[in-house]
């Protein structure tokens, strides 16, 4: 792979990208910085979010900005304050080395008088939200007139956000002979009309196929009767039990009530939107970058400018009305060459959107079920199991075990990890016992489609086999490398392993019933780095997948079962991090079906 040794960067910016860490560029850095270094030009780069498009012209603009002057050369648009606040911050690291170079922010919510002086004491470069650089314009306390580069970062962000004339005033108070950047993740109407009033003969480059979706992201989508949203939520969250997710809803009122909904049932929670003040939007995101919230409801607007990337799921609570919006949520996740996975929730009326998504993006959705109670129980269990194996002991314990070892007295070494398992797997297992399917059959013949983006080719409504293995992400895989591994390893057809999900220390993956006598054998006494790595028949098959039969009776109940999701309401143990059901209460909530949709 080409090293940003060969992209033409001088040594000082090499320095920096050294003590970043970055080794190679991605490929829109790889084909946009050269580019931009070897001549003054118009470019339109299309790349999926958190692809490394900062970089891709942050580089570029520092080597080509003049250090020793203090006028204003470089002006780079961003739609949020949050992507304003990273970008700059970027910038200040990329340039580390460069004396005089001076990187200022300008955004709403801060005193215009403080970024005004700055701008006054010298900026080569300005980062701006629209709405805060047209307001300083208006008042004279900056000067765009003599810039030589102009950024539009996330193009189609701002268009969507409305900012459509502001970007056109700004961009009529710089010089026409300037060199205009646009990066974009989609190619809309809107953003076409930018390109061909304000830019001359653009180069264009794209990362991937143009309006696609990232190919590091699998799309997955859940079919559920209108009422049974949330509780298919809090399932979803459940059968991850290391969940680090962004949630989507359509409105504020709608993200406030969910937020508060999983913070009432004891998952770490936390709501990001428009309603919210500058302090605790920032507040939100300082917990959730610490990993302190797991699971963030936001609406679209707010989540703008949102760059963690080690989120492991984007959940759609509700689809967005316009396909592009999609594009942007599913790229919260699989980003920096991660995977992950986007996960819709529909009913049936909605499933013609998923289809139009798929057009759009050019990739295909998984159908998959919701998980059964007794299935997230599997899971859980073997998470607690995992979890009591890789806790590292705290000496200090010794002093009480003397008197420990005396309560403990007369109970042997497999009736000793039943209790301890069944301190915590009883709360889940009382809480799902009796629980209902949840899932709502979906039209014609989308579930037994033909490939999908896991792989899958067309399998039949039975004779699919569920399988555990032993390893997971803290063993370096995701869901796309361990299904090479096991491709490999079996020596299967590269459709033969599907339905792959990996937990943290544990994974289940599918075959059809035929691979199994192989696959089984393969794994005995098989070893990786001198572990053993076990695989076996996963007791429940269904394994919240899609396109296989599943076990009814094993739900505990048909569709005359009370759902202790949506009645019961029971709270969750808030000592559990990761959601686990409390069976302490019985408190019935007041909020209804109207509070949601």
């Amino acid at each position: 792979m080409t090293k940003f040794e060969a992209l033409g960067l001088k040594q000082s910016l090499l320095n920096a990208i050294s003590d970043l860490g970055f080794e190679s560029p991605s490929e829109v850095q790889e084909k946009a910085i050269p580019i931009l270094l070897e001549s003054e030009t118009d470019l339109v780069a299309l790349a999926q979010t958190g692809t490394g498009k900062t970089a891709a012209f942050g580089f570029p603009l520092i080597q080509k900005i003049h250090s020793d002057s203090r006028t204003t050369q470089g002006l780079i648009l961003s739609p949020t304050r949050e992507l304003c606040l990273q970008i700059t911050n970027e910038l200040q690291l990329y340039s580390k080395y460069e004396k005089g170079v001076n990187v200022v922010a300008i955004y709403g919510g801060a005193s215009i008088t403080d970024q005004a002086r700055q701008i006054k004491r010298g900026a080569q470069i300005v980062v701006a939200t629209p709405g805060r650089m047209k307001d300083m314009i208006g008042r004279g306390l900056v000067d765009i007139s003599k810039i030589d580069y102009c950024v539009l970062d996330e193009a189609d962000e701002m268009l969507n956000m409305g900012f459509m004339e502001d970007i056109k005033d700004i961009l009529s108070n710089t010089p026409k002979e300037k060199s205009t950047w646009l990066f974009s993740a989609t190619m809309p109407r809107e953003v076409s009309v930018i390109a061909k009033k304000f830019m001359h003969s653009p180069q264009e480059i794209t990362v991937g196929t143009k309006n696609s979706g990232a190919t590091t992201v699998q799309h997955e989508y859940y079919v559920v009767g209108g009422r049974d949203r949330y509780p298919a939520l809090k399932r979803l969250a459940d059968t991850n039990p290391d969940i680090f997710s962004v949630i989507f809803c359509r409105t504020k009122r709608d993200t406030q009530k969910v937020a508060e909904k999983l913070i009432e049932d004891g998952y770490n929670a936390g709501a990001l939107h428009g309603d919210l003040s500058q302090n605790q939007r920032d507040l939100v995101m300082n917990s959730f970058r610490k990993k302190q919230i797991q699971m963030l409801v936001a609406t679209d607007v707010a989540a703008r400018g949102i760059d963690v990337d080690d989120i492991t799921h984007v959940i759609n609570y509700q689809l967005p009305d316009e396909i592009e919006t999609y594009t942007h949520r599913s790229g919260r996740t699989g980003r920096a060459g991660k995977s992950g996975i986007s996960m819709v929730i529909v009913t049936r009326s909605e499933l013609r959107k998923i289809k139009a998504i798929e057009n759009k993006i050019q990739q295909d959705f998984i159908s998959k079920k919701i998980p059964t109670g007794m299935e997230i129980c599997e899971i859980q269990l073997y998470h607690l199991a995992n979890k009591i194996k890789d806790t590292k002991v705290n000496e200090e314990v010794d002093n009480y075990l003397p008197a420990i070892n005396d309560v403990l007295q007369g109970i042997d070494r497999e009736e000793l990890i039943k209790k301890i398992i069944s301190v915590e797997f009883t709360r889940f297992f009382n809480y799902y016992n009796k629980t209902k399917d949840l899932n709502t059959s979906d039209s014609g013949d989308r579930a037994e489609r033909g490939r999908s983006r896991d792989g899958d080719s067309r399998v039949p409504a039975d004779g699919n086999v569920r399988y555990f293995i032993n390893v997971g992400e803290k063993d370096g895989y995701d869901w796309m490398s361990l299904k090479d591994f096991l491709r490999d390893t079996v020596n299967l057809g590269k459709d033969d392993i599907f339905k792959v999900d990996v937990k943290d220390s544990f994974s289940f993956f599918n075959t059809d019933a035929a691979a199994t006598e192989a696959i089984l054998k393969t794994f005995t006494e098989f070893k990786v780095d001198g572990r053993f790595v076990n695989v076996e028949v996963s007791k429940n098959p269904g394994g919240g997948g899609g396109r296989g039969r599943r076990d009814r009776s094993r739900s505990g109940g048909g569709r005359d079962s009370r759902d202790n999701d949506r009645n019961k309401g029971r709270r969750r143990d808030r000592s559990a991090a990761k959601g686990s059901p409390s069976s302490s209460s019985g408190k019935r909530r007041t909020k209804r079906k109207s509070d949601f949709f």
